[in-house]
C-alpha cells in the first residue's frame, strides 16, 4: 500500500515547509539509530516522507498520484515509489505499450471500447482537362473487403439469432493480466471471440463464414467538382476496406489531370495563344475562336502588339463566386515568304514609317 507521508511526519496535508522540517528535525532525533531507544525502520521511514515532501515538484507527484515516479531521492540511490532502482538495468522489450503500463498504473484505466474500423483505401483517378474545369462523375470497380451482403455483416444466419458470448459474458471485453516490474496489472481487451460484441451468431453464415466480411468487387461513384486541381484528394467516407463488427474506412482519390493542346490553367483563368496575321494586328478585325464552352467570336484591335492579353470575362474555371476568365495571348505571325506585291506595299508602309 502506497505510504501516507503527511501522517508519518504527523503534519496537516496543508503544512508550510517549514511545519514538515520542524516535523522532521522532532520526529528524527526522537528516533534517531544512535540513540537508545532508537527505531532504524522508523527513521528510515521519516526521511523518506521529508525528502518527498521538501520537494515541491515530487510533493506535487505524490499529492497527484499517491506515488513519486521522477526519483524519490533516497540516500542509498534513486528511489521510484519505494522500489531501488540504483544499479539496476531494466529491459522494457518484453514490456508491450508502456504508454498501457502507466496509464494502468496511475489508475486512469480505459472504459471505453474503440471501435473497430476498416482500413482505408487510396487509388488515383486521371481526369481529361475539361474534366476538371467542369466537373465529372467517374465510376471505379474496386475489389475489397465489403458487407457480407447474407447476413448483413452480421455473421450470422439472419433467421439464426444471437446468444451472450460465453467467453466475455456478454461484456464484449476481457480482462488480461500482465507481469512487470511494478507488479502484475489487469487491463481489458477485446473479446477476440465476439469481436467486442458481446453477442455471437447461433448459426454462422455459410457465405461468410462468420466473418461479416467478404472479398468482393465493389463499384464506387466519384463525384469530381468543378474546378478541381492536380494533386487534389477526395475523401469518399465508408467506401474503404469493411470491418468486421466495425465501421468500414474511407477511399481517398488522389486527382491527376492531363494537358491540353490549347489550354493552361493559371489559377482560376485559362490561358491560351492566339496567332493573329501581321495585317490583323496591324488593322483589328474579329477572330472565331473554340473555347471550353464551344465557339467564340473576338474582336482583335487594331495595332495590336505581340504579346497583349486580351481578356474574355466568364470563359475560365468555376468557382464558388463565379468564374474565372479566358486570357488570349497576342502572338503575331510574321511572314517568311511575301508575294511582288505583298513586299510593294510593305515597302511603302516602310516609308511611311509603319
Amino acid at each position: 500500500m502506497p505510504k501516507n507521508y503527511y501522517e508519518i511526519l504527523g503534519i496537516a496535508r496543508n503544512a508550510s515547509k517549514d511545519d514538515i522540517k520542524s516535523a522532521y528535525r522532532r520526529l528524527a532525533h526522537k528516533f534517531h539509530p544512535d540513540k537508545n531507544k532508537g527505531d532504524d525502520v522508523k527513521f528510515k521511514e521519516i526521511s523518506e516522507a521529508y525528502h518527498i515532501l521538501s520537494d515541491d515538484k515530487k510533493r506535487a507527484e505524490y499529492d497527484r498520484y499517491g506515488q513519486v515516479f521522477s526519483g524519490a531521492g533516497g540516500a542509498g540511490g534513486q528511489e521510484w515509489g519505494g522500489f531501488d532502482f540504483s544499479g539496476q538495468a531494466w529491459d522494457f522489450g518484453d514490456l508491450g505499450n508502456i504508454g498501457d503500463i502507466f496509464e494502468n498504473f496511475f489508475g486512469s484505466r480505459r472504459t471505453h471500447k474503440q471501435a473497430r474500423r476498416g482500413r482505408d483505401i487510396s487509388i488515383d483517378l486521371e481526369l481529361s482537362f475539361e474534366e476538371s474545369v467542369f466537373g465529372a462523375e467517374r465510376r471505379v470497380l474496386l475489389k475489397k473487403a465489403v458487407y457480407c451482403k447474407e447476413c448483413g455483416g452480421s455473421g450470422g444466419e439472419r433467421a439464426g439469432g444471437f446468444e451472450t458470448c460465453s467467453f466475455c459474458q456478454g461484456s464484449g471485453t476481457v480482462r488480461e493480466s500482465r507481469k512487470s516490474f511494478f507488479g502484475t496489472f489487469t487491463s481489458l481487451k477485446e473479446c477476440d471471440r465476439c469481436r467486442g460484441r458481446g453477442q455471437i451468431p447461433k448459426k454462422e453464415c455459410s457465405a461468410c463464414r462468420g466473418q461479416g466480411v467478404v472479398m468482393a468487387s465493389e463499384e464506387i461513384v466519384v463525384n469530381v467538382p468543378a474546378g478541381i486541381q492536380i494533386g487534389e484528394m477526395i475523401r469518399l467516407q465508408g467506401k474503404g476496406e469493411a470491418a468486421s463488427g466495425g465501421t468500414a474506412g474511407d477511399l481517398y482519390v488522389k486527382i491527376h489531370i492531363a494537358s491540353h493542346v490549347l489550354f493552361r490553367r493559371e489559377g482560376n483563368d485559362l490561358t491560351m495563344d492566339l496567332n493573329i496575321p501581321l495585317s490583323e494586328a496591324v488593322l483589328g478585325g474579329e477572330k472565331i475562336i473554340e473555347s471550353l464552352d464551344g465557339k467564340l467570336k473576338i474582336k482583335i484591335p487594331a495595332g495590336v502588339d505581340s504579346g497583349e492579353i486580351l481578356k474574355i470575362r466568364g470563359k475560365g474555371i468555376p468557382t464558388d463566386r463565379g468564374r474565372g476568365d479566358l486570357l488570349a495571348k497576342i502572338l503575331v505571325k510574321t511572314p517568311k515568304r511575301l508575294s511582288r506585291k505583298a513586299r510593294q506595299l510593305m515597302e511603302e508602309l516602310k516609308k511611311e514609317g509603319i
